[in-house]
C-alpha cells in the first residue's frame, strides 16, 4: 500500500465524485474529475454566492406574490399563485400539501437566509455573526430536503397531461421559481465549504 505523500486530514473528498485532493498550499482548486470547485478564494467566491443568494432570494419572493399558473377553460379564467397551487389538495391530503409546500418553499428560503447570515459577514471581512457555523451546518443538513427542482419538473409533467382538458399556462411566477432553483443549485455547485469553515473557525 502506498503511502500519501500529504497527512489525510489535508486532503479534501470532492462532494461529487468523491476524488481525493491535497489542499496543502493551494489557494484555488477545482476537481479534475467532474470540475466542482473544491476551494476557491473566499472574498471573490463569496461575492458571487452572495449575488446569488440576494437573486434567489428576490426571485423566490416574486414567484410567492405573482400568478403561477393560468387555467382556461371556455369562458372562465382562473390565476393561481405558487402556494394556492402547492396546497391544491384539500380534505385527507391537506397535510401532503402542507408538506410540499415545506419542501418547495420553506426550506429554500430557510437555506437562503442562512446563507446570507454566515455569508456577508465573510464577505465584508468583518467577524462571523453569532453561531455562524451552527447556521451553516444546519444549511448543509437541510439541503438534501431541499426540492424545489423536483416541483419544477412535476409541474411541467402535470401541464402535459392536463393539456388535454383545459388550456393552461404558466404565468410569471412559474419562470421566476424555476430560475431561482437553477441559482439555487448553481450555488451549492459553486460553494466552496472548506473555506467558508476555515473563515468561520478564523
Amino acid at each position: 500500500m502506498t503511502k500519501p505523500a500529504q497527512p489525510l486530514d489535508t486532503y479534501i473528498a470532492c462532494p461529487t465524485c468523491d476524488a481525493l485532493h491535497p489542499t496543502d498550499g493551494v489557494s484555488k482548486l477545482v476537481c479534475v474529475r467532474c470540475h466542482t470547485v473544491l476551494v476557491a478564494p473566499e472574498r471573490r467566491a463569496g461575492l458571487k454566492l452572495l449575488a446569488m443568494a440576494l437573486a434567489s432570494a428576490g426571485l423566490i419572493y416574486g414567484a410567492v406574490t405573482l400568478p403561477f399558473l393560468t387555467i382556461k377553460r371556455f369562458w372562465m379564467s382562473n390565476d393561481a399563485t405558487l402556494i394556492e397551487t402547492a396546497l391544491a389538495f384539500e380534505g385527507p391530503l391537506l397535510l401532503l400539501s402542507v408538506a410540499v409546500l415545506f419542501l418547495i418553499l420553506v426550506l429554500p428560503a430557510l437555506r437562503l437566509g442562512l446563507t446570507l447570515y454566515v455569508l456577508t459577514p465573510v464577505v465584508l471581512g468583518t467577524r462571523p455573526l453569532p453561531h455562524a457555523s451552527a447556521a451553516f451546518g444546519w444549511s448543509e443538513r437541510l439541503r438534501p430536503w431541499s426540492m424545489a427542482e423536483i416541483f419544477v419538473v412535476g409541474c411541467a409533467v402535470a401541464l402535459v397531461k392536463i393539456v388535454a382538458m383545459a388550456e393552461v399556462t404558466f404565468g410569471p411566477a412559474f419562470y421566476m421559481f424555476a430560475a431561482a432553483t437553477v441559482l439555487i443549485w448553481a450555488q451549492d455547485s459553486m460553494m466552496c465549504r472548506l473555506s467558508l469553515w476555515r473563515a468561520l473557525e478564523r
